[in-house]
């Protein structure tokens, strides 16, 4: 059993980060992931983020389901499979403050090149190469949402089919990541209570329920705006942590 002041600051953090993610489809689980890994040892805090991610982006899938482009999550998974099982057989293991910093200057270098030369999931095979990459990233540093909405942001698709397609695409990631740190889980001596799955996956979906009227009321343009100042936001965060771990 957790004890009442964590649940009440757990229940305030999921339901504040599903809402926000659930308008921008980005930015709410960096933010969450920050909050568990300060409260929780690693393994434990990774699973109970990945419940309530796989909980909100499944939820959020649902909710617009109609707008899902599932040629690009289709060709997606095929390269996040391919990134996957070649990290797998090479047992690569990397720098954090390194990805760190490739993740703040890719996501920043993609918002400020050329439209031409932008990252674009429409774009021939651009959504495998989206899909291997992001998976990549997952496996390297357990993150990879900047690049992911680097590659939404220049898009033409409207506000509804950037949520639902993302949400639907990176369901992936975090069943990979609860699988993973699942095994660490069952090996050691910590566990994640019960009481706080459930809090984390009901609150994950009323969350995720409550954005879907601020979704409705904004524009695309606002949304593609909002979406890029975010998108610098996130990036530069990333950025200043890898280079304060490196030095």
């Amino acid at each position: 059993m957790i004890s009442l002041p964590f649940a009440a600051a757990l229940s305030t953090a999921i339901l504040s980060t599903s809402f926000l993610s659930g308008i921008f489809g980005m930015a709410g689980g960096f933010i969450l992931l920050g909050f568990l890994l300060a409260l929780m040892p690693l393994p434990a805090a990774m699973v109970l983020h990945g419940i309530t991610q796989t909980t909100a982006n499944g939820w959020r899938a649902f909710l617009w389901r109609a707008h899902i482009r599932w040629g690009i999550v289709g060709k997606y998974a095929v390269g996040a499979a391919f990134a996957t099982l070649i990290f797998a057989a090479a047992q690569i293991t990397p720098s954090k403050p390194l990805v760190l910093i490739m993740l703040g200057l890719v996501s920043l270098a993609g918002l400020a090149v050329p439209d031409r030369l932008a990252p674009n999931i429409l774009r021939p095979g651009q959504a495998y190469v989206c899909g291997a990459i992001c998976s990549a990233l997952q496996l390297l540093a357990g993150v990879s949402g900047p690049v992911l909405d680097v590659y939404f942001a220049r898009s033409e698709l409207d506000r509804r089919s950037v949520i639902a397609t993302k949400a639907a695409v990176q369901m992936f990631g975090h069943v990979v990541k609860i699988a993973y740190f699942g095994r660490l889980l069952i090996a050691g001596e910590e566990g994640v209570a019960l009481f706080a799955v459930l809090l984390a996956i009901v609150l994950a979906v009323l969350g995720t329920q409550l954005s879907r009227r601020v979704l409705d009321a904004i524009s695309d343009r606002q949304f593609r705006t909002w979406t890029r100042g975010l998108i610098a936001v996130v990036a530069s965060v990333y950025l200043t942590q890898g280079v304060t771990l490196l030095l």
